[in-house]
């Protein structure tokens, strides 16, 4: 008979959703997260055996997401993952490492009468996200955005294209530029950073560099917001984007007798264009 071994196991919980109220008075603060924890380590006789003595249940995972939200404030997803990290790999009897990765879905306060209400909140668009992983060694904390939505009426193009005998696309130098964007990025130092402005800042000029320019095309905007970001933060050694294009088609209008000037759209979600790519500093080895 062949001998067989487990050469590879990790397991964790999956969707915790952790909803924390922090009070000051009539004045709330809503905290929205979702929480996936994964270990890894000497679980072979789990697997092979049958013999759980060294894995700690998943159920006492998920405990320790609740009873962690109520010890540590959750002001930042990457200090919190950062915690549950810790503990993780100092709990659990055979783990090498722990991996935690979190979803925050963002509220924004209402507005009523001019001012931010105090504890009603509607959500807002772009979910911050945070992976931390961690061992003996040490914690390496990842961030990033997702499932922004953005979009251009003018300004984008997409010409000049290699041709062969299935291309049908028409050229053009006008059109809608929409995607959702998910970008994350890797800190180059872990020790001291206030992770809420950089992520702020990040997103903003995430932002802001989407709009400043004439895009050739999907990948040229990619590299100009990675390099944005890079050129502005420091403290960041490479971010990755993915960019789903979606489509706004110009809709024919000629079969019932009108023009249009690039102002009535179709939109279509399948198929689709998917544009992925990772910018980081040149020095990198």
């Amino acid at each position: 008979m062949s001998q067989v071994r487990i050469v590879h196991a990790r397991y964790g919980k999956a969707d915790v959703r952790l909803v924390k109220v922090s009070r000051a008075g009539d004045t709330h603060t809503l905290h929205d997260v979702n929480v996936a924890i994964t270990l890894e380590g000497d679980f072979a006789a789990a697997y092979t055996e049958g013999d759980n003595r060294q894995l700690l249940a998943t159920d006492t995972m998920r405990n320790t997401v609740y009873a962690f939200a109520r010890e540590h404030p959750l002001d930042s997803i990457e200090a919190f993952g950062a915690h549950l990290a810790r503990h993780f790999i100092a709990t659990g009897p055979t783990v090498r490492v722990a991996e935690v990765r979190l979803t925050e879905y963002p509220w924004q306060r209402i507005t009523v009468a001019g001012q931010p209400h105090p504890h009603a909140f509607t959500r807002a668009a772009g979910e911050r996200v945070a992976t931390v992983r961690g061992d003996l060694a040490g914690i390496v904390t990842t961030a990033g955005v997702d499932d922004l939505l953005v979009l251009k009426t003018t300004a984008s193009g997409w010409e000049d294209f290699y041709r062969d005998d299935y291309t049908t696309l028409a050229d053009t130098n006008d059109r809608i530029f929409a995607t959702a964007i998910s970008a994350t990025w890797a800190y180059c130092a872990q020790a001291d950073l206030d992770y809420n402005p950089l992520w702020i800042g990040v997103r903003d000029q995430i932002l802001a560099t989407f709009s400043d320019h004439y895009s050739p095309s999907v990948q040229n905007t990619l590299y100009r917001m990675g390099r944005a970001v890079l050129e502005h933060f420091p403290v960041i050694e490479r971010i990755h984007f993915t960019l789903p294009n979606k489509h706004h088609l110009l809709f024919n209008l000629e079969p019932f007798g009108q023009t249009n000037a690039n102002e009535i759209f179709q939109v279509t979600s399948e198929p689709y264009g998917l544009i992925e790519g990772t910018v980081e500093r040149s020095d990198l080895q």
